[in-house]
């Protein structure tokens, strides 16, 4: 038997959460200016799961839902065939331009999709 029963009080982050609902936390996390700790606390999370969620957002592994996709932070980045795919006469002057805060990104048609992310990513951070 148990003699002795001690109760913690405080997030231990043991609730059972969707993937819509974690994903939803790690999206509000990442607004300019929220701290990590005051969302996890509000959630009734760890801040350690928040970054945990966080991670596997970048990874694609959470999916942001429509509700927060439709926030002006949110950009959805959208791959439609290859690059070998598209028409001859529209491949010379295929580009886009993504501009983050001060740092102009500009790619051609046949940038890999990885290095475009990782450069997102980085001007995402240097911009905060």
């Amino acid at each position: 038997g148990v003699s002795r029963l001690e109760v913690m009080e405080g997030p231990t982050g043991r609730q059972r959460r969707t993937k819509a609902e974690r994903a939803r936390i790690a999206a509000e996390s990442l607004v300019r200016r929220t701290s990590v700790t005051e969302v996890a606390r509000r959630h009734g999370a760890t801040r350690w799961q928040v970054y945990d969620w966080r991670q596997k957002l970048r990874d694609g592994q959470l999916v942001v839902p429509e509700s927060m996709a439709a926030l002006p932070m949110f950009a959805e980045l959208v791959v439609e065939g290859a690059a070998a795919e598209m028409p001859a006469e529209t491949e010379a002057g295929t580009g886009v331009e993504i501009v983050v805060g001060d740092v102009v990104i500009r790619v051609g048609a046949d940038t890999d999709e990885v290095l475009l992310t990782r450069s997102i990513r980085a001007a995402r951070a240097g911009a905060s």
